[in-house]
Order: structure tokens, then C-alpha cells, then sequence
């Protein structure tokens, strides 16, 4: 709050939240944000200082126009060439251009001469700037994964800033991720014990064994250390969720997988008399699961939630249930058809609304308020979560189709692209990575527009860059090692100095 020049405030603001502190002073930009955007239109500003403020507002939810950008056109619309000496300005030109929604010329504008501009001139800048350049070229800031990005800024910042006010910061910024990381242990260490009660490896050793990995997804969507109960109910519903998901997908007849479906739709114990002896136990776990939330909401603040968590394990598994008869069948459906079942089976749309229930301890939202906050989820065409979910089924295909395909799964994106359109595998590969940055426009439009609270906004962009990060480098969850063991290591196990 000592803070007077709006710059150097601003890029304060920027750098708490790369740190990965923001939880902490949230008041205070929220705050700050406010004083801004009352004098943000009145221009006059350097590139660097016009993009971070755009980038910040419209993180935040405000609703500015990306017209700030006409001011660094020449008179024919293209951008000033005076600008490409403006190594730091580019980079955050280029950052703020992936807010970017439907129809943002001047942002696809600013994307390809920002991108152009910085590749020619990475030999000239320093190590510490062509660093972040090369990094944000790779992936842009705002699909990064919020908890990684603090682990790697925390060194960046500290090269940079060497004064005292910003030691302290790096300072902080150190021990606040060791002390959440020691929050984050003692999750894993409770997940451990329900994990090994469960007994799966040898009912079920045909079954991927991710505790540790779907943690990590969980770690992506809420990092914060007051939401240990989030954390660990979204890391069961992803377990058993990744269970099933190999039952129908390597393991389970065409006629078992029929009554495990309609198992789930009744919702009702006795069902497992009807259940082969190695569904059962997975049956059992899940019921187990989705009554103990049931409870607990009822129980913490008299919500009634059955009828919410029935339809989405019931919706789940019906869309497993239709690739498990398009496998049988050998049947390749168009990438239209494909999509409008893929964005419900990859489970996003079932762990954004758990979560959103195993994160109300701590909110001030009423039950009336909650409940109506969950109907304006309902996720269709033009929803938050739908958008959310597609860039995580496409970033998913992007990153495992190949290994999904020699173990005898259905056909992704990428191969329902190719046999309809009848192309090679690269041009399939470069249209569908074209639908995730179309998917993320989408999604910024629905964070802007929704009308939701802030934290289940966060929630559904978080889901998203957590894809980016875990399907970056192929499969992060079904071949474990390589960068996503690296990642675990840095997140859990390695402290900070």
C-alpha cells in the first residue's frame, strides 16, 4: 500500500502473483485494481505498461477493450516497427494478447508481431530476458500452472530484483512455498493410507496407478493451503475416476460394462450383487466416495447434493459407455460427434463440480446462493466448465492419443480428424492445437461474462493450464517419469533454500 507509482505498483501486483503469494493480499489488490481502473483510460502510457495493465484487468474480470493497442499503430493498422527494440514491452504485449477473446483482431494482431519480433531478436538479449522469452514462447503465461510457475518464478524474480524490499518478497515467497508444500505432504500422506485401505493393485492390476500424478492435477486447480479437503476429495474422485475409466476403456466386456453403467444410474448398493467380482470393489469405493461428500454438505451446511453428484457419475460413465460400443463397433465418429461426447468423459465437467461443493467450507456463499450459483453451471455449449473441459480433452488427445491407440482405446481427435477430413497426422495435429487457442478465447469470454464468483472462475481456467502442463510433453499421467517425475520432485519433495 506504500507503494505511489502505478507502474511500478502494477508490476508488484504481477510479480505476488507469479510468486505464487497472492492468497495473501488479496484485499489489497483487489483494492488496488479498483483505484486503477478508474484512471485506466487515460492512456499516455509506454507498451510495457499498456499490456500489463490490460493483461491485469482482464484477469481480474474487468471488461477493457483491447482498442489501448490502436495507440502503437501506424496510420495503415499495422504496429510501429520502433516498437521491436522493446524487448521487455513485446514480451508483455505478447502475454497480454492470449486474453484474448472471439473476434480480438487487435490482439491476433498483436500475437504475430509481438511472436515475430521476439524470436529475431533473442541473440541480443540478456540470459536472465531471453530465458523468459524462450519460456513464454514455449507456453504463455496465462496457460501456465499456477503452483509451477511460482517454483520457477521465485528464482527468475530473485536474479532480477536485487534490492532489499524485493529480497524480502523473495524472501517470503520461499518460505510460504515450503510451508505449503509441507500442507501439500500431509495431503499425499492421508491420500497414501486411503489409497493402500482400498486394496485395488490386485483386483484391478490392470489399472493405472497415479495417486501421486492425479495429486498433482489437484495441486493445479486449488494450491492454496486452507483447501486440504478440496485437495484430497478431487485427487479420490480422479482415482477412482481413472479406474473406471480403464475398466471401460482395456478390461471390461461390452455386457459387464452395461451393468456397471446402469449400476452407477441406480445408485443403490444392492447393485453390486449384479456387478462381476472385479467391478465390484470399484463400485463399492465409488459409492462410498460420492456419499461422503453427500453427507458432509448436508451435514456443514444443510445442502442436498445427491441429485448433482448421481448426475454427473451417471453422465460420466454413459459417455465411457458410448467409446466403449464405438471401440466394439469399430466405429471412427466425426470430430463433431466425438467432442460432444469426449468433453464429459475426460471428467471435467464431474470434478468441476465436485470441487465447487468441497470447496464451500470456508465460503460465505448461502445454501440458496450455492445451489443457485450450481444451476448457472450447468454445463452446455457456452459454459465455463464446457470450455474448460474441451481444452483439457484436446490437450489430453495432443499428449496420449498415440499411447491410448496402441492399447486398444477409441479413436481421439486427432484420428477423428484425419479420417474425416482425410489428412495426415501433422495437419490434424496443427488444426486441433488450432481449436485449443479458439477453445481458450472461448473460455476467457466465459470468465468475463458469467457473472460467478472469482474463485470458481479460477477454478475452470486452472483445470485448463493444468492440462497444458501435465500433457505438455505427452502422456504426464500414464507414463510416469521423465518431466512429470521432475515436476513432482520440485512440487512435493524438494524444498526451497
Amino acid at each position: 500500500m506504500s507503494t505511489k507509482d502505478p507502474l511500478v505498483r502494477l508490476k508488484l501486483i504481477d510479480s505476488i502473483q507469479r510468486l505464487g503469494v497472492v492468497y495473501h493480499f488479496e484485499e489489497e489488490i483487489k483494492e488496488s485494481l479498483l483505484l486503477h481502473h478508474l484512471v485506466y483510460l487515460e492512456g499516455n502510457d509506454d507498451l510495457c505498461t499498456a499490456a500489463l495493465k490490460f493483461r491485469l484487468f482482464r484477469e481480474h474480470g474487468y471488461q477493457v477493450s483491447s482498442d489501448v493497442f490502436n495507440e502503437f499503430k501506424n496510420n495503415d493498422g499495422s504496429f510501429m516497427d520502433c516498437l521491436s527494440n522493446e524487448a521487455e514491452g513485446l514480451l508483455c504485449l505478447y502475454e497480454a494478447s492470449y486474453l484474448g477473446m472471439t473476434g480480438d483482431a487487435v490482439l491476433e494482431e498483436a500475437m504475430e508481431f509481438s511472436v515475430s519480433r521476439l524470436k529475431s531478436s533473442m541473440k541480443d538479449l540478456g540470459n536472465n530476458l531471453a530465458e523468459q522469452v524462450r519460456r513464454s514462447l514455449e507456453v504463455p503465461l496465462h496457460w501456465r500452472m499456477v503452483r509451477l510457475e511460482a517454483r520457477n518464478f521465485i528464482n527468475v524474480y530473485g536474479k532480477e530484483h536485487t534490492k532489499k524490499s524485493s529480497s524480502i518478497l523473495v524472501e517470503l515467497a520461499k518460505l510460504d512455498f515450503n510451508i505449503v508444500q509441507s500442507v501439500h505432504q500431509r495431503d499425499l500422506q492421508e491420500l497414501s493410507r486411503w489409497w493402500r485401505d482400498l486394496a485395488f493393485e490386485e483386483e484391478l492390476c490392470f489399472a493405472r496407478d497415479r495417486l501421486v500424478e492425479n495429486f498433482m492435477w489437484t495441486v493445479g486447480i486449488i494450491y492454496e493451503p486452507g483447501f486440504s479437503k478440496c485437495r484430497i476429495g478431487l485427487t479420490k474422485l480422479i482415482s477412482i475416476l481413472t479406474i473406471i475409466d480403464d475398466i471401460y476403456d482395456v478390461y471390461g466386456s461390452l455386457d459387464e460394462l452395461e451393468l456397471f453403467t446402469n449400476a452407477v444410474d441406480r445408485w443403490d448398493i444392492k447393485a453390486v450383487e449384479e456387478l462381476p467380482n472385479y467391478m465390484k470393489s470399484c463400485y463399492l469405493a465409488l459409492l462410498n466416495f460420492g456419499n461422503g461428500i453427500v453427507y458432509d454438505a448436508q451435514r456443514d451446511h444443510a445442502l442436498n447434493i445427491l441429485p448433482y453428484v448421481k448426475k454427473e457419475w451417471a453422465r460420466l460413465c454413459r459417455a465411457y459407455m458410448m467409446e466403449a460400443r464405438w471401440f466394439y463397433k469399430g466405429y471412427t465418429p466425426g470430430l463433431e460427434e466425438y467432442l460432444g461426447n469426449a468433453w464429459i468423459s475426460v471428467g471435467g465437467p464431474a470434478a468441476m463440480v465436485h470441487a465447487y461443493f468441497l470447496q464451500l467450507q470456508g465460503r460465505t456463499l448461502s445454501a440458496d446462493e450455492s445451489l443457485d450459483c450450481l444451476k448457472a453451471l450447468n454445463c452446455g455449449s457456452g459454459d465455463l466448465f464446457y470450455w474448460a473441459s474441451i481444452i483439457t480433452r484436446l490437450t489430453d488427445d495432443l499428449g496420449t492419443s498415440q499411447a491410448e491407440m496402441e492399447r486398444g482405446d477409441v479413436p481421439k481427435s486427432i484420428q477423428c480428424y484425419m479420417n474425416e477430413k482425410g489428412v495426415p497426422e501433422g495437419e490434424a495435429r496443427e488444426h486441433i492445437e488450432g481449436l485449443v487457442r479458439d477453445s481458450w478465447k472461448k473460455l476467457n469470454e466465459c470468465a468475463q461474462s458469467c457473472g460467478l464468483p472469482r474463485w470458481v472462475v479460477d477454478m475452470a481456467l486452472n483445470m485448463a493450464r493444468t492440462s497444458q502442463c501435465i500433457f505438455q510433453h505427452g502422456d504426464g499421467i500414464g507414463t510416469p517419469g521423465g518431466v512429470t517425475k521432475d515436476r513432482v520432485v520440485s512440487l512435493f519433495i524438494e524444498p526451497l533454500s
